[in-house]
């Protein structure tokens, strides 16, 4: 921020909810009378002339200060002032609009009462133009005498020029993608621009007309492909940014030079494209004009930023700094009343203002106090009482706010108990003959004054909603507003949650922003309905309990029937999607369906490796279709065209091609859609299986779904099943790791996508295996070695006194005392470290029996090769 504020001199507010834009802003003597005029134009159609005079501060804007206003009916995008008009060197105005340019001749009419002069603008001539427009420039091409021509370009890249009441050429710049600022050069009679490529480029007058003429060619042609064949560029500058402006200065005591402000830099060039100096700016620019400077061979430039500054360079010195009221998006340096040097600058929105450069800061003077004499009774009174409060708020250790505790804004969820009796499913694509749908009624409550409220409703997909977003008006303090939504499926496949969200946000007058969330849970018939059990399935999935199960006339009261018992212990559930699922309740043995989920995972990837062959193809087709294009293009060029050699029939093959590829990408990605659904179903229900297998607590779980539930949704880019590997392979190496070697371990840094699916199966199967054997979940490392110790059977070792030769039992870790020395040892005890129960331990090695000793479950005899060891192994419970 600067310390000096530019003086305002004069200003004014143009219009209501105008915009205005760089062109709109003109500096000119419009009405010949030899004092500045600033004539404005907005997107509104409003042209306005006005002439500022002097007046005090806080006085209002004289009415006569507004020489005109007119109503053009059509935006205007540019007003230039210049010799426009042919058997007079009188300066006009050049009105551009998106399809007309319209040329003015603006005068006065000297008034005979007290209301002043009268201003009138008259239609000299107006071009209707065959393509929308986005800038122009002007000047003396081809190096006219006492006359400016017009060069208007156009959104599509072509520079129509315009010699006074009639049209002259029109040509296409090559390579274009995106209309640049544009500038005529009368030193060197170029046209200079910045284009797409953030390349500045210059053209000779002279090359574009004798360049082959732009209205002779056919559209497709002269745009696609031989547009600008012809077109010579007289030279190119790379700025590697785009320009926000061009100026030319051309003063007697500096050197001609081109000024481009880009989006970080401002560039100065001379007259053949070499660089002459560059200043890098710390702030974004919004426009800029260079002017003449008191020292010779220097040039003052003016730029303005979205900061509200204007600061003064020379050449790359910056010589002064001023705080502007509003951001400009143009501004001009005019001599109004005598007064060289005025600064007018124009806002977006209607702000113009004449200003100058002064040297008296605005500080401000604190109000004078009446001094007394200091009570230090009193203060320290009060200081002991504040410290009181602050050492009772420290006890609390309360961070939030009393606003907080109150929660200022909420959002709350009520789904309907029953189904819509109309159905409210809008463009469903299930085939069934009923889509039912639920309502959820959200209410929002606000204690304090909320300002443009939001409201976003979000469900999992396939799921939708009638509406996801509702605006509110402005909330006053405790009050309320409630909307109403329903719930269908809208996919024809299974989703993996029923669960939605609700989200509020709003501000507070202050500007503070307010969020509240809930979450709420749709029911269970919205996706499937009650059908027969069967007796048959493709797949079974078995959970042991330690308690008699429960009756699902309590699970699933809107599924089962009371009246019938049999429904208590059996029930069937028929999806929309036309999949069915049987529940039986009885007490067995648990399995985990790994080989089931590994089908779902192969089935996702395989479709994943489609989609990423049909992108390939896709790619090699249009390659091969834009090729054709380019011949055939060059042969309807020509003036003597050869054969097509079916060149035609090839460019339509290639063209079905394509459509048939695109529609295979197509349908591949909605079948990898619902894939993705299915197997982010199947991990949930994997999740579920461990947590009650392995007994997991609440922390264990949400590390297995961070881990198996990482993505949202899946992409080419990232994909599920590179995630999920990464999350699983740094779990086995740290809290479910065997030794510190493998926690030493390091993952690769960048994620791809893998050739196959076998690491990742092996993965899960050894992350259940890691479980299985006594494995805990942890997000410390620390864990992980203590857990090579634990005995998941409970049992700890009888310490030995001396090591001896053991056998190893393969696929444990119990070790037994080698017969050969069992002669010299024989009160001695063995020493057993079990991972195993040690029933199961014996089962591995065949050459070795155990018989249990007194009824005792803790002593063992064994027996090896026909002969018995005279050890027993004793082992302590823990």
């Amino acid at each position: 921020m600067s310390l000096f504020k530019a003086r305002d001199w004069w200003s004014t507010t143009l219009g209501e909810k105008e915009e205005f834009d760089q062109g709109c802003l003109c500096v000119a003597d419009v009405d010949n009378s030899g004092q500045d005029k600033i004539i404005v134009g907005s997107y509104m159609g409003y042209l306005r002339i006005f002439h500022p005079h002097p007046v005090k501060p806080g006085d209002d804007v004289q009415a006569e200060d507004l020489l005109l206003e007119v109503q053009l009916q059509e935006p205007i995008l540019q007003v230039e002032v210049g010799k426009f008009v042919s058997g007079t060197e009188g300066l006009h105005l050049a009105v551009l609009h998106c399809r007309k340019l319209c040329v003015y001749a603006v005068s006065g009419t000297q008034g005979n009462v007290e209301h002043g002069n009268q201003y009138q603008i008259k239609l000299m001539y107006e071009h209707n133009l065959q393509r929308t427009a986005c800038n122009m420039t002007y000047g003396p091409f081809g190096g006219v005498k006492g006359r400016d021509l017009i060069c208007i370009q156009s959104m599509d890249g072509m520079l129509m020029l315009f010699e006074q009441e009639s049209y002259a050429f029109g040509r296409f710049l090559p390579g274009f993608l995106l209309p640049g600022p544009l500038t005529y050069s009368s030193r060197t009679d170029s046209f200079i621009t910045v284009s797409s490529c953030q390349q500045v480029e210059s053209y000779k007058y002279q090359v574009l007309v004798f360049a082959t003429d732009a209205e002779a060619r056919q559209e497709t042609v002269q745009q696609k492909l031989s547009s600008g064949k012809r077109l010579v560029v007289d030279w190119v500058l790379n700025i590697g940014e785009q320009a926000l402006d061009i100026c030319i200065v051309s003063f007697n005591q500096a050197v001609s030079s081109v000024f481009v402000l880009g989006e970080r830099n401002l560039f100065c060039l001379k007259d053949n494209g070499q660089l002459r100096f560059m200043k890098k700016l710390d702030y974004s620019p919004s426009c800029f004009i260079p002017y003449c400077s008191v020292k010779e061979g220097t040039i003052n430039t003016l730029v303005g930023n979205h900061s509200n500054v204007l600061n003064i360079y020379q050449d790359v010195t910056l010589k002064w700094a001023a705080q502007l009221p509003h951001v400009p998006v143009s501004v001009k340096v005019a001599n109004i009343q005598n007064l060289k040097g005025v600064i007018v600058t124009l806002s977006e929105n209607g702000h113009l203002q004449c200003s100058y450069l002064g040297t008296d800061p605005s500080f401000f003077q604190a109000p004078r106090v009446d001094s007394k004499e200091v009570n230090y009774e009193e203060f320290n009174a009060e200081m002991k009482e504040l410290q009181k409060i602050i050492r009772e708020a420290m006890k609390t250790q309360d961070i939030l706010p009393q606003s907080e505790k109150r929660r200022d804004l909420i959002v709350t969820a009520e789904v309907s108990p029953d189904l819509d009796a109309e159905s409210k499913a809008i463009d469903s694509e299930v085939k069934a003959e009923v889509v039912p749908s639920v309502t959820v009624k959200v209410t929002v409550q606000s204690r304090v004054t909320a300002q443009k409220p939001n409201l976003s409703v979000c469900v999992q997909a396939p799921l939708a909603v009638t509406c996801d977003q509702f605006i509110f008006n402005d909330f006053e303090p405790d009050s309320s507003e409630t909307v109403v939504l329903s719930v269908f499926l809208k996919g024809n496949c299974p989703p993996s949650e029923l669960e939605g969200n609700c989200v509020v946000s709003c501000s507070t007058p202050t500007g503070i922003p307010k969020v509240a969330q809930c979450k709420f849970k749709l029911p269970l018939r919205l996706i499937c309905f009650p059908a027969q059990p069967s007796k048959s399935a493709n797949h079974k999935i078995t959970i042991d309990t330690n308690k008699p199960p429960i009756s699902f006339l309590t699970i699933f009261p809107d599924f089962a029937d009371p009246s019938e018992d049999d429904q208590a212990n059996v029930l069937g559930f028929q999806f929309l999607t036309g999949s069915k699922i049987t529940l039986l309740a009885s007490k067995t043995s648990r399995s985990i369906p790994l080989q089931e989920y590994f089908e779902l995972i192969d089935r996702h990837f395989e479709l994943r490796l489609n989609a990423e062959k049909f992108r390939e193809l896709l790619s090699e087709r249009a390659v091969q279709f834009r090729a054709i294009e380019r011949r055939l293009l060059t042969r309807f060029k020509d003036k003597t065209p050869a054969p097509l050699q079916h060149l035609d029939t090839l460019l339509e093959g290639t063209f079905r091609e394509v459509i048939a590829l695109a529609d295979a990408a197509e349908k591949n990605q909605a079948n990898m859609f619902q894939a993705f659904t299915k197997l982010k179903s199947a991990t949930h229900l994997v999740i579920m299986l461990i947590s009650l297998w392995q007994k997991l607590n609440a922390d264990q779980i949400a590390i297995m779904e961070a881990a198996f539930l990482p993505l949202a949704e899946d992409t080419q880019e990232l994909g599920w099943e590179e995630t999920v590997d990464s999350a699983i392979s740094s779990l086995l190496r740290t809290c479910l790791s065997k030794s510190s070697k493998e926690q030493a371990l390091t993952l690769g840094g960048q994620l791809s996508m893998p050739k196959d699916t076998s690491r990742l199966k092996k993965n899960i199967s050894l992350f259940c295996d890691r479980l299985a054997k006594g494995g805990r979940l942890s997000l410390s490392t620390e864990s992980a070695t203590q857990q090579v110790a634990v005995v998941p059977g409970g049992c700890s070792t009888i310490p030995e006194s001396d090591l001896e030769e053991r056998v190893v039992v393969p696929g444990s870790t119990a070790t037994f005392t080698n017969h050969k020395h069992a002669a010299k040892q024989k009160s001695k005890p063995v020493r057993i470290d079990c991972h195993l129960p040690v029933s199961a331990a014996i089962q591995r090695e065949p050459r070795i029996s155990a018989t249990e000793l007194s009824g005792n479950s803790n002593c063992y005899k064994f027996k090896s090769q026909g002969s018995y060891l005279n050890h027993k192994v004793c082992l302590r419970m823990q």
